[in-house]
């Protein structure tokens, strides 16, 4: 067993055990935040030898430390050279010696490796970080559920993370701590351990206890509920004289009953309220949330939201092909809520784009245009009031490293300035400063509306689902701004299959994974964190383009000459120990004097004779 450390006046052994099983080549350590534990230096951590109980690989190490000892630790996996491979997920654990510990006590910490992000519920029986809940809990330590529909257990309160003994210790006595996590608790309530024998003070009757356990949920009303699945096991050696007097045992979730929920998907523009101007804006999100918990659902998703104006024609409705990902589409704001002092004429003006706007179908083009139209005139009245405000300024400083670009490609894109200096169109005093002011100004306003539905919705405990998609438009703000990020050479699509002879082609460049990583992703990071501050939970559009994807040429019309990025190439060999002989045949259009025929009839020697070489008697090669 590994052993780290060296003796100290008042010191006390932590022996912890953990179950996981490795891969030949590797092992286990823990680093944490203190000296004894490394002070989060891996190499420095306490290593942790494998032992074979029953069927259970237990991965085992002590440590000498002073009593009253606290510490932050993770466990680790590494190699014989104390390179990290991986290491367990969630918070970091928080280690606190019971009350009472005396110099020369053993403390052992039984531990489950953490799979997932913990979220941490303390009563009265919970005393530190948790480990490793049931995969069937893993969902409700996300965000959206600790953070939104479970979010009123935030009102309990946090108990010490020290146990206090109501009496003093007999030598013979064994306490057990037990550490639970709940993410479902409800405020107010209280956990116990249902016990068939008396655990927390064991007395030597029998050489070997063994007890099985159930927790118990106690609501403030008295209502008791005790939790599903099979019993759980607590075993107490008290034959060996190297049984610790002290056992943290951490119990992963307390298992209730299965949760159902339901939700509804449905697009943005479709929201429609009495307010808005021809299609859905970011505050109806309010009446959709009450509608959605007046219906006991608990999740709204939206599709994508951002700025598709690449063209300003109506086929940028297509809320899949991005200008900006870091932009919010001005096509669904608000402009009532843009100011305090509208003037009365721009109040008729809007009164009178609600019945022009107010149509069964939406008029994208229209609606757009209309909405900057009279923005545009807000804008003109309280520019310097709202982009010299504190709050602008702190929504310019959060964003303005992807919010210029954005500004500049609206002034580019719109005012076709291409041969102009980015330093002149955005230098103070001239028409296109104030042309990128005023986009900043819409912005800032879509920030503020789309906040104020989200914080709605989490208020009232609904989630708010975003939708990631996995492209951008070929002309886009980021494919400008980072051209190496993308291969712009290529296109997105999908190969063909049932539902499509042809395929697809997307028209979306492929990412360069290669130059993304060497700034650790950073485009994708700032991306999600974007999302982020509105949505507590996404849909990933086409997540199979993480792994791998279909890539076409960029002058390809359809997706039927694609391939797989990455993909694993066949040898020659495997082919022909398949059977397969005819390379050109896989590798090659097969045109043939017959298919010829049968596409273009009669008309098909003046095809061949145009675009095609006759390579042998009725076969033919695309002509170079």
């Amino acid at each position: 067993m590994a052993t780290s450390g060296k003796k100290h006046l008042n010191s006390v052994t932590l022996l912890f055990k953990l179950p996981y099983y490795t891969q030949w080549g590797q092992s286990l350590l823990i680093a944490g935040s203190e000296p004894a534990l490394g002070s989060w230096n891996v190499k420095q951590g306490v290593s942790l030898s494998p032992v074979h109980q029953d069927s259970e690989l237990i991965w085992c190490g002590s440590v000498s430390v002073v009593a009253g000892f606290t510490s932050e630790y993770k466990y680790y996996v590494v190699d014989d050279k104390k390179n990290v491979l991986r290491w367990e997920a969630g918070e970091k654990r928080k280690l606190v010696l019971p009350e009472g510990v005396k110099e020369g006590d053993v403390i052992e910490i039984r531990d489950w490796w953490q799979v997932l992000i913990i979220f941490i519920t303390s009563v009265c029986i919970m005393f530190s970080t948790v480990s490793n809940a049931d995969a069937s809990e893993a969902l409700f330590f996300r965000s959206a559920f600790k953070n939104v529909i479970f979010n009123a257990t935030e009102g309990v309160k946090k108990e010490s993370q020290s146990v206090s003994l109501n009496k003093s210790l007999d030598p013979e006595d064994i306490v057990v701590q037990f550490v639970i996590s709940c993410p479902r608790l409800v405020s107010g309530s209280t956990l116990l351990a249902d016990i068939t024998s008396l655990i927390f003070f064991l007395r030597m009757i029998v050489l070997n206890i063994f007890s099985t356990y159930k927790y118990c949920q106690i609501s403030q009303a008295g209502n008791s509920t005790l939790e599903l699945g099979p019993n759980r096991e607590v075993n107490v050696d008290l034959s060996s004289p190297k049984q610790s007097r002290y056992i943290v045992l951490s119990d992963g979730a307390l298992r209730d009953a299965p949760w159902r929920g339901a939700g509804v998907a449905v697009p943005m523009f479709s929201i429609r309220s009495d307010e808005d101007l021809g299609v859905g804006e970011f505050l109806d999100l309010k009446l959709l949330v009450d509608w959605a918990v007046n219906s006991g659902f608990h999740l709204v998703q939206l599709l994508p939201i951002n700025d598709t104006s690449v063209h300003g024609m109506w086929w940028d409705s297509y809320p899949y092909s991005s200008l900006s990902v870091f932009a919010l589409h001005p096509l669904y704001l608000r402009v009532q809520a843009l100011s305090d002092a509208i003037p009365v004429d721009v109040k008729e003006e809007i009164q009178q784009a609600k019945k022009q706007l107010d149509k069964k179908d939406v008029d994208y083009e229209a609606a757009l245009s209309t909405k900057l139209s009279i923005a545009r005139k807000i804008f003109n009245l309280e520019k310097e009031k709202v982009l010299n405000s504190s709050s602008f300024k702190q929504f310019l400083s959060e964003n303005e490293v992807h919010s210029l670009p954005f500004r500049l490609s609206c002034v580019i894109m719109v005012l076709d300035f291409l041969f102009q200096t980015l330093d002149k169109l955005i230098c103070e005093g001239t028409l296109h400063h104030d042309i990128i002011r005023f986009h900043y100004y819409v912005q800032y306003h879509l920030y503020i509306q789309l906040s104020e539905a989200a914080t709605y919705a989490r208020k009232k405990n609904v989630i708010l689902k975003g939708d990631l998609p996995i492209g951008v438009d070929r002309n886009s703000v980021d494919t400008w701004v980072y051209p190496t990020l993308f291969r712009m050479n290529t296109a997105t699509g999908a190969p063909p299959d049932y539902f499509d002879k042809n395929g697809q082609n997307w028209g979306f460049p492929t990412y360069n994974w290669e130059e993304m990583s060497k700034d650790n992703y950073g485009w994708w990071r700032a991306r999600l964190t974007q999302m982020a501050k509105y949505f507590t939970a996404y849909r990933i559009d086409h997540i199979l383009g993480f792994f791998r994807i279909w890539e076409l040429p960029d002058h390809a019309a359809t997706g039927l000459v694609g391939k797989f990025r990455p993909s694993i190439p066949l040898s020659q060999e495997e082919l022909l120990s398949e059977g397969l002989w005819d390379f050109n045949r896989m590798s090659q259009p097969y045109i043939r004097q017959e298919i010829l025929e049968e596409k273009f009839g009669s008309f098909w020697t003046v095809i061949a004779a145009n675009f095609l070489n006759e390579y042998q008697k009725q076969c033919y090669e695309v002509m170079q």
